[in-house]
């Protein structure tokens, strides 16, 4: 855990019914920058504390400094909690179906009339319109979205190895808090905010858009694609190994030929120009990839970082909790386990790709175990140490 220091947010308080990836990733965010982020649990606990397979990482992943409440909604004394403590929040942050908080009377329209401060972030498959009544998931928008399109070989749609949309809609869900929090100490008001997984995707996938606006060529697949430049690539080395390799400008070129003793390619007349190597790749990659065949990763990604080349392992996931600059920079921060067949072990986590202060943002607290702050929260309510008693015995909370 790092120590006390004073963060942007601190002082906010969000009160989030979030679930899976997309609300979790907003909460994360504002947490990690400080505020007091208060996850609102079903008495049984998020889904995603029991999820198997590619789900097992998401709640570690996306519930860092948060605290936990269980609250059983379908009592009349849960939803007088939920009540309470939204009417101490700054920001609400949902991502349910469409119609599900109109039917617990925690809409906008019903909160925004008792709370005109409070922010509220929807995180919703489709932003209003023709789509908005569809069930989303990260792989629907993926496909209708043209990522899926440009992530695979042709007319094979892939689906991106990340939850890329789910993701980023919850950041752009935080940034959307942020500017409505930014506006309301202008105006004093606050708004509901709207983040969602296609129009994410879409912005994804604009640069290929734009490619085809301005050029009136549509983008190839990635596997596909005509390069911007030449030798920009994944090469076999010796023994099966492969590097990622990237030549991306005649300056390079000339380093490159001359790093490897390839004087005969340097002075060949049509390949002086990076566009003409570009034409020539047909030949010039099999050509690059037989003279490299015999040298070892690890001398190639020698000479490339000597010469200040683009290049990069080949890695996995698993492979990063041991990655050097990541350890060194302070790029993976401890937490302990909380749920699943490793609760209560140690282990570390990824935080924010960003620095403030020359500081990494760090973690506060672990994932919270279910309702580990439910009877803090309900003092903090008001609520008497009988009250929270009875509630605890009724099972109203957990």
């Amino acid at each position: 855990m790092t120590s006390k220091k004073s963060l942007p947010y601190e002082g906010i308080r969000v009160v989030e019914f979030t679930h899976m990836v997309m609300g979790p990733t907003c909460g994360m965010i504002l947490a990690d920058l400080g505020a007091e982020v208060i996850k609102v649990e079903p008495i049984d606990g998020d889904k995603t504390r029991k999820l198997l397979g590619s789900g097992a990482g998401f709640f570690p992943m996306f519930n860092r400094n948060k605290k936990s409440i269980a609250v059983d909604i379908k009592t009349p004394e849960g939803i007088e909690i939920v009540q309470k403590l939204i009417a101490t929040a700054d920001v609400f942050s949902q991502n349910f179906k469409s119609g599900t908080m109109a039917k617990l009377g925690l809409d906008y329209e019903t909160l925004k009339r008792a709370h005109p401060r409070l922010v509220y972030v929807s995180h919703k498959g489709f932003l209003p319109g023709p789509y908005d009544h569809r069930t989303a998931l990260d792989e629907v928008v993926q496909m209708m979205g043209g990522l899926a399109y440009m992530t695979g070989p042709e007319d094979r749609p892939l689906r991106a190895g990340s939850s890329v949309n789910d993701i980023m809609g919850g950041v752009f869900g935080a940034i959307g808090a942020m500017a409505a929090l930014r506006q309301r100490e202008i105006n004093g008001e606050g708004q509901e905010v709207q983040s969602s997984l296609f129009e994410n995707n879409v912005f994804l996938v604009g640069q290929h858009m734009m490619q085809y606006a301005v050029t009136g060529n549509a983008a190839k697949p990635m596997p596909g694609r005509i390069s911007a430049w030449a030798i920009y690539d994944v090469f076999e080395l010796a023994a099966g190994e492969k590097i990622f390799l990237a030549v991306v400008s005649d300056t390079q070129w000339k380093i490159f030929c001359e790093a490897f003793g390839f004087a005969d390619l340097y002075a060949d007349p049509n390949l002086k120009l990076n566009n003409q190597r570009v034409q020539a790749r047909t030949t010039l990659i099999p050509e690059i990839r037989k003279r490299l065949s015999g040298f070892t990763a690890k001398h190639v990604s020698d000479v490339f970082e000597k010469n200040g080349l683009p290049f990069a392992p080949i890695t996995r996931p698993e492979q990063l909790f041991d990655d050097p600059h990541l350890i060194a920079t302070g790029g993976l921060a401890p937490i302990k386990i909380t749920d699943g067949p490793m609760s209560g072990q140690e282990t570390t986590t990824p935080l924010l790709p960003l620095m403030m202060a020359g500081e990494r943002l760090g973690i506060r607290h672990n994932p919270p175990m279910l309702g580990e702050q439910t009877t803090e929260i309900l003092g903090q309510l008001g609520y008497s140490p009988q009250e929270i008693e009875k509630f605890l015995l009724d099972g109203a909370v957990h």
